[in-house]
Order: C-alpha cells, then sequence, then structure tokens
C-alpha cells in the first residue's frame, strides 16, 4: 500500500469527480499537500474521509452536515445525526404519499367526467351551498379565462390545482345572454370543498337546470337558448347568472372534440 495517492488516483478509486475533491479541499474537509511538482497528493490516513463522504452523500446528507460531523465525531452526535435524517426521511414521505394522493384525485376526475357525463341532456338539480374562490373582470375572449383563472390560483396562493380540476368556471353575464350575445363573462372561479376555510364567495342552495355537451365553447348559445326555451316551457323563472364549468378542458387535451362543459342556470318556479 502507497503512504500517498495523487488526485487522479483517488477520483478513480471513489468515483468522486476532480471538481469535488477540490471543493472538499475548499471547504476545509480534505487537506492534500503538494509534492515537488506541485501535484496533490492525498494521506492514506485522510482516506477513511472520503468513505464517510461517499456513503454519508449516498444517504443525501448535505455537505455543511457531513464537514461538521467529520470535525466531531461521536456515538452521540453520530446517532443524532441519523435520527435526524429519519425524521426528515419520514416527513418526505408524508409529502410524496400526499403528492400521490393528489395526482390520484386529479386521475379520478378526469376519468369520472369521461365516464359518467351524460350529454345534452336538461336537468333540474338542487344544489347544496357551494364555497368558492372568485375574480371579477369583464371577459370578452376564452383566452382572457384562462389567464384569470391562473391569476386567481396565484391570487391564492396555489389553493387550488388547475390539471385535473372539474370545478373551474367562468360566469356569464345575463345581460349580454339577454341581448344575445354568448360569449362575455363577469368573473371566474374555482368551487373549494366544504370544509375549506378561504373562500370569497359562495353559490347559495338552490335549484338549477343543467346540462353538459362537448366540443367547443361556440355551442353554448345554442345549449342556454334551450335551457332557456325550457324554463319557459316549465315555468321556471331564471334568478341569476348562468355559470359555465369547465369539466374537461385545455389543461387535459388539446383535442377541442374532447372538451366537456356543464351549464348551470339558477332558477324557482314561477308563482
Amino acid at each position: 500500500m502507497k503512504d500517498y495517492y495523487k488526485i487522479g488516483e483517488i477520483s478513480k478509486i471513489y468515483g468522486i469527480g476532480r471538481d469535488s475533491l477540490m471543493y472538499y479541499e475548499e471547504i476545509g474537509i480534505l487537506n492534500p499537500f503538494r509534492d515537488s511538482n506541485g501535484y496533490r497528493l492525498y494521506n492514506i490516513s485522510d482516506i477513511w474521509k472520503l468513505n464517510l463522504i461517499k456513503e454519508l452523500r449516498i444517504l443525501n446528507f448535505p455537505m455543511k452536515t457531513i464537514k461538521e460531523y467529520l470535525e466531531n465525531r461521536n456515538i452521540k452526535s453520530t446517532n443524532e445525526m441519523l435520527e435526524k435524517e429519519i425524521k426528515l426521511i419520514d416527513e418526505k414521505i408524508e409529502e410524496l404519499i400526499s403528492h400521490k394522493e393528489n395526482i390520484k384525485k386529479r386521475l379520478n376526475a378526469i376519468n369520472e367526467t369521461v365516464k359518467n357525463t351524460a350529454f345534452d341532456v336538461i336537468e333540474v338539480k338542487y344544489m347544496k351551498k357551494r364555497k368558492a374562490l372568485k375574480l371579477n373582470a369583464n371577459i370578452k375572449r376564452d383566452e382572457d379565462v384562462d389567464f384569470l383563472i391562473q391569476k386567481l390560483q396565484k391570487e391564492y396562493e396555489n389553493r387550488f390545482n388547475i390539471l385535473g380540476n372539474n370545478n373551474i368556471g367562468a360566469i356569464f353575464s345575463l345581460e349580454s345572454i339577454n341581448n344575445n350575445i354568448y360569449n362575455e363573462f363577469n368573473s371566474v372561479f374555482c368551487f373549494l370543498d366544504e370544509n375549506e376555510d378561504v373562500y370569497n364567495i359562495t353559490f347559495d342552495e338552490n335549484y338549477y337546470i343543467t346540462m353538459s355537451y362537448g366540443g367547443s365553447y361556440s355551442k353554448n348559445k345554442e345549449y342556454i337558448k334551450n335551457m332557456l326555451e325550457f324554463c319557459e316551457e316549465e315555468n321556471y323563472e331564471v334568478i341569476g347568472n348562468p355559470i359555465e364549468i369547465y369539466k374537461i378542458d385545455i389543461h387535459e387535451t388539446g383535442k377541442v372534440e374532447e372538451f366537456i362543459t356543464e351549464i348551470q342556470i339558477p332558477i324557482k318556479k314561477r308563482l
């Protein structure tokens, strides 16, 4: 066995790049000396440090922690360091489990929407009170809806997801609809879980006529007209702005024919 090893030899033996070895020297973990030609020479007695560094890096310990540990090692500090890492790993596991459940929820929302949506069927449904986040704006283009939804999400510190969320929508201007304009909206919104504490609007419990359609949003004019005709035939009065919920949209698919949109209009029976 040699007493000293050059940087190239150490790099090859340990699979550690020269840059990393020089960084370890820079922060004071390794202290090679120079031979007469200026080459770095590593003392065989310091090799144990590289053994520990390599193993601790595999365990994802940061270099700051490794340096502190190498400077003050004993059974107590070893146990404390490993126990602390176990705690961090447990926290990461919980975070990953939560992340996995979030993704499963999005997948379920997409698949349930595709599987269970009945198209072009007008129904009367009773809706419980719904909490939501809402952003008011004068919207006249579909692109504005996407921009404002992103703005709403950012404003409320990403409290809701966009991909796989079938509770995002926009509120029509009933006044515009009465003037035969079907692409103007007053606001965008996202319905929230009923146990959510942060919200800025509630949609009161009420009866709604509802209908889902597939494809381009340009169809909403035809469907809203049909729904309003249904109201007249069934003696219902429209008591608020219609809403449009984007169950499947540009975020889940680039194929317009795969879009799924639901229209809801609040109503009451005429006396």
